[in-house]
């Protein structure tokens, strides 16, 4: 076995349920492949029916007894996020792993359906209800986790308070930074509070890398920039390591036996750009302790998700 962690670390995933948002393509694709490949029943969470149809049949391709299904969840609709998850209730009694990797990328001002900037609402708000309306299924699962993608780009990001939805100056690379840092003071402060009832779930945090996908595309293409989707292209060719490698760390925190929960997972390799999946630091912003309790406030008004589950949980400093 090679020294590095791969996919035939994974162990025999049999019995285990996984929900993975944005498995249509790049990294949700792959590691929605991975688990399936190791036995886990894998339900790809995805926006565009045509093309989770495309992907479900490429898995089964690969691995004839995959056990899949999919079902449609739109993260820019609260709605959507409420009927999937009445109906995963509906079909199942269990959630051992919910894998928060959907998301777009500097992208021209847009809102969600409920009145969301199209980042912070998408990458943030739309995985803080879908986590929030789970809940109940992951604490009745012994062993469960759930698995936050961010991004490297966190370390730049900012919550700004006073103007979360970009009204008042919108920025797409900043407005994404901070959907990023957002994704981590969720996962920080959700598993302070999973810890605090001392529940059998764990919430972990990774990034990919500089992994080469359509995600760096969807601005240029948006904004109708040629120039700037040949741009990305090119790095991506020249840069990027393939969606498989930058799945890595997502299936290291899915899979892993010995993370505890708070784990931050990424490439080893220079500037957590490329290699294999290790444990790493994230930006000392991220475990700003006040302002993840500030955002889980301000998620919970904004989607009106609130985690009742949790509300034992004492008001720590």
């Amino acid at each position: 076995m090679s020294e590095h962690w791969t996919i035939e670390n994974i162990p025999d995933q049999t019995g285990r349920i996984a929900i993975v948002t944005g498995s249509n393509s790049g990294i949700g694709f792959e590691a929605a492949k991975a688990l399936a490949g190791k036995g886990a029943k894998v339900i790809l969470a995805v926006r565009n029916e045509n093309k989770g149809q495309r992907a479900l049949e490429a898995i089964q391709n690969e691995y004839p007894q995959a056990d899949l299904e999919m079902l449609l969840l739109d993260l820019a609709d609260l709605h959507s996020v409420w009927e999937f998850s009445d109906h995963f209730h509906q079909r199942y009694d269990r959630l051992d792993l919910l894998i928060n990797n959907a998301g777009v990328m500097a992208i021209p001002f847009r809102e969600t359906k409920d009145g969301f900037e199209m980042q912070f609402g998408t990458n943030h708000l739309g995985h803080f209800s879908l986590t929030g309306k789970l809940l109940d299924m992951l604490l009745d699962t012994p062993g469960s986790r759930v698995v936050t993608v961010s991004s490297n780009l966190h370390q730049v990001g900012k919550i700004d308070f006073d103007d979360l939805m970009g009204r008042e100056s919108y920025v797409k690379r900043e407005a994404y930074a901070q959907s990023k840092l957002a994704n981590l003071l969720f996962t920080y402060e959700l598993d302070r509070r999973l810890k605090a009832i001392d529940a059998p779930t764990i919430s972990l945090g990774v990034h990919p890398g500089y992994a080469d996908t359509n995600l760096q595309e969807t601005g240029p293409e948006m904004e109708g920039s040629t120039v700037g989707r040949w741009a990305m292209e090119i790095a991506n060719s020249l840069f990027a390591q393939s969606a498989a490698m930058g799945a890595l760390p997502t299936l290291y925190a899915a899979t892993e036996p010995n993370l505890q929960g708070s784990e931050y997972i990424g490439p080893d390799g220079f500037m957590g750009m490329r290699g294999y999946p290790a444990p790493t630091q994230s930006s000392k912003r991220s475990h700003d302790r006040e302002a993840a309790k500030r955002l889980w406030q301000v998620s919970e008004k904004l989607t009106g998700v609130k985690y009742t589950a949790l509300e034992k949980v004492p008001n720590q400093a």
